[in-house]
């Protein structure tokens, strides 16, 4: 929470506050210029229209691309531990491991995490038309230095 309010605060310097809800901590910013960061942003829901970025929105998040994946799993993430049992020689043995998953109803913006994890290498699949998982010991170690502990 701290990391966004410090993001919050740099672009936009006004009125940042957090609110206490029942369950959670909100953080708030109001300001009028945040169509201008976020153009995507309009009526309806996100999965029936278009989510692209603008040329300098593509550029920072290719520079940046951790922390716009870190953004994605944050917000639309989790990380588990998976459990798989297996039968050798008559003898049933349940293998553990971490594995995460970024699960969304618009296909552009699954398609903006997919190419993120592609440029930083980390193998994963779409189990689901509107989830990815990430499930192979190196990537998930990868995306686990990328995107930091969940909270």
């Amino acid at each position: 929470m701290d990391d966004v309010e410090a993001a919050m605060r740099e672009v936009l310097a006004s009125s940042v506050c957090r609110v206490r809800r029942p369950g959670c901590m909100e953080i708030k910013a109001y300001s009028t210029h945040w169509v201008c960061l976020f153009p995507q942003h309009g009526p309806g829901r996100k999965h029936t229209r278009p989510i692209t970025l603008e040329h300098w929105q593509q550029e920072l998040v290719e520079r940046h691309t951790a922390a716009f994946l870190r953004g994605l799993f944050h917000s639309d993430g989790c990380r588990i531990t998976n459990w798989a049992t297996r039968t050798v020689d008559g003898r049933t043995t349940r293998h553990e491991y971490p594995r995460w998953f970024f699960s969304n109803e618009s296909a552009d913006i699954l398609g903006l995490c997919s190419a993120g994890l592609d440029r930083l290498g980390i193998a994963h699949r779409f189990p689901r038309y509107n989830t990815i998982s990430v499930a192979r010991r190196e990537a998930v170690a990868a995306l686990d230095e990328a995107v930091g502990p969940k909270a």
